[in-house]
């Protein structure tokens, strides 16, 4: 019983070490990945382009929700606060929350069982719900409230520009997150096996990844977001966001250009029957271990 006991004590220490050096690995490759496209902002000035998000979704579907959603509320409290100098009170209020739940949602849906619907389902939700709390703590807690800096727009304005810059994240990071990820699995699969669970380990590498899935999540939020420019440029939507015209113009073109580009990578994804992490994903481990 002792000796039972003993064991299953190491190996929750094992455990516990793993998550933790894991926790800090994410924490620092996103800290750096996110510093260094950390000056694209988006159309309205605040709201980095962060394709980096690609780590701490590596990290929630390899290691489980906990070292992603720490990993990344951390990691993005340092790239930004190293980008202004300081302990930004923006990525507290914002970025830090957002990030945690974010990822932390994308690890839960994925823990108990991998396949890559789930993979696609908790991508969507992850970045929908994370990116909901960021952009709308950014503009209303710290703009707004904290920092004073739009005293002059109104709550439907407000409430405008942080669905734009939800929808600016989303757009922008969704790629990423789908196509580059299943290789990044690949190649972790590859170089540490050990790590992997058995189960992600097997389905990533032996089974053909859903082009139909795949494409749909792209094509559909592409549409959406086609549909959402027209309705800014023709109906009284435009009107409503009280902005001036060059602010408009950057948003309907955020619109148009995400749009057209999610919908070309959808269709691609689908019609290509040798997409790379296709070919990949059907070799056998035995076959990388030869």
């Amino acid at each position: 019983m002792n000796v039972l006991s003993s064991k299953n004590n190491v190996k929750s220490n094992e455990r516990t070490s793993l998550l933790t050096v894991a926790t800090s690995m994410c924490a620092a490759l996103y800290a750096i990945g996110a510093y260094l496209t950390g000056f694209i902002p988006s159309p309205w000035g605040f709201g980095q382009f962060r394709p980096a998000v690609i780590v701490p979704s590596l990290f929630a579907i390899i290691f489980g929700p906990m070292p992603a959603a720490v990993g990344a509320a951390i990691g993005t409290l340092i790239a930004d606060s190293v980008k202004h100098g300081y302990l930004y009170p923006g990525s507290l209020l914002a970025a830090v929350p957002g990030n945690f739940v974010g990822f932390y949602l994308l690890g839960y849906i994925v823990k108990k069982k991998f396949t890559w619907e789930r993979f696609v389902v908790a991508s969507n939700v992850g970045l929908t719900i994370g990116n909901i709390i960021i952009a709308f703590l950014y503009v209303f807690a710290f703009k707004w409230l904290y920092a004073g800096a739009l005293p002059n727009l109104t709550f439907e304005t407000l409430t405008f520009i942080s669905i734009g810059l939800t929808i600016w994240f989303f757009v922008t990071e969704l790629p990423f997150i789908l196509l580059v990820t299943p290789l990044l699995i690949l190649a972790t699969a590859a170089a540490a096996p050990s790590i992997m669970p058995l189960d992600l380990r097997t389905h990533s590498l032996r089974e053909e990844l859903p082009k139909t899935t795949f494409s749909l999540a792209m094509l559909i939020p592409g549409i959406l977001m086609i549909i959402m420019g027209l309705a800014a440029t023709y109906t009284q939507m435009g009107s409503l966001m009280s902005l001036n015209s060059d602010t408009l113009t950057a948003i309907q073109t955020l619109f148009y250009g995400s749009g057209v580009i999610l919908s070309i990578l959808g269709i691609i994804t689908y019609t290509r029957r040798k997409f790379l992490w296709l070919s990949a994903s059907q070799k056998s481990p035995e076959t990388n271990d030869k």
